[in-house]
């Protein structure tokens, strides 16, 4: 079974925090005890957007790439390269500063292989304005030229973060459809990240692809969640017709609490096992663990 993950931030805890691998949610070991055949690792800009240092962040998330690479994780650039019962990573990233000053460094970032970008995370850039901020605004004029240079390059736009204006702006103003690689449904959890149940419509009728995401905050009012929580979330999307859009995006080594038996990649053949549980059929299953990220992929080709 192909088992894909579209967002994590596995490389800043090493890169930055000098986290020790093995006590992370994401290690080469809980990747293959898993059976995850492809984990996004996002490179972050980091928590003050263009306030901060983001190349030095940036690269110091680049270096980290050998703490996997050395034990047998190869980089691929898109789902169709994993080979049956292997063990790969594709990078994103997470934050559009990184293209503030200069359209061309969309170019320079798919030559580091990377596939997919959040145009935003919680600070407002060049490109757009994040939900946090509550603005109405849209995507600004630079942020349309660098979504279509992304999408010329067949870079999937990700508009986890995004505001809702930002995210009207893609469907009205380009003409690929987007990702939200690790955000949740609002009717379940009324959230600034999560994705109404509009959006998500949106998204499903335009061939977008949504990763739920694990943290316990955006998937229950409480902040209490368990493995069904996450379930409940997948299910609400396949019930409004989008099974063939949804899949995971745990947003492992980025959230500092769990549901409770989902602490790592290693656990995810008991999400895999909770969603057949509930009677989904195996094809639906295969989809959502990772099929349906091919097929967008396809989509965007």
């Amino acid at each position: 079974m192909f088992i894909a993950d579209t967002h994590s931030d596995t490389l800043y805890a090493l890169g930055i925090h000098h986290a020790a691998i093995d006590r992370l949610m994401i290690s080469p070991d809980k990747l293959c005890k898993g059976g995850v055949s492809m984990q996004t690792f996002a490179l972050w800009t980091g928590p003050k957007g263009r306030h901060g240092n983001v190349q030095d962040i940036v690269l110091a998330e680049l270096g980290a790439i050998p703490m996997f690479t050395e034990n047998g994780i190869r980089q691929v650039d898109d789902p169709s390269e994993v080979l049956e019962g292997e063990t790969t990573f594709m990078l994103s990233v997470e934050g559009g500063e990184v293209f503030e000053y200069d359209i061309a460094q969309v170019a320079r970032f798919r030559d580091y292989g990377v596939r997919m970008v959040a145009l935003t995370w919680n600070h407002e850039n060049a490109i757009g304005f994040p939900a946090k901020s509550g603005s109405t605004q849209g995507l600004t004029d630079y942020g349309i030229r660098v979504v279509r240079e992304m999408q010329r390059l067949h870079m999937a736009v990700d508009t986890s973060h995004l505001n809702e204006a930002g995210f009207y702006d893609l469907f009205r103003k380009t003409d690929q459809p987007p990702m939200a690689s690790h955000s949740c449904c609002s009717a379940l959890c009324r959230h600034f990240r999560n994705l109404t149940d509009d959006q998500i419509r949106l998204m499903i009728r335009n061939g977008g692809y949504i990763g739920i995401n694990f943290y316990p905050e955006f998937l229950s009012e409480d902040g209490h969640a368990d493995i069904s929580t996450v379930v409940r979330h997948i299910d609400h999307i396949c019930q409004m017709g989008g099974s063939e859009i949804v899949g995971f995006g745990s947003d492992f080594d980025g959230i500092e609490i769990t549901p409770e038996g989902l602490d790592g990649a290693d656990r995810i053949p008991a999400l895999l096992q909770a969603l057949r549980d509930t009677g989904m059929p195996e094809e639906t299953v295969e989809g959502i663990a990772g099929e349906n990220l091919r097929a967008y992929f396809r989509r965007i080709a």
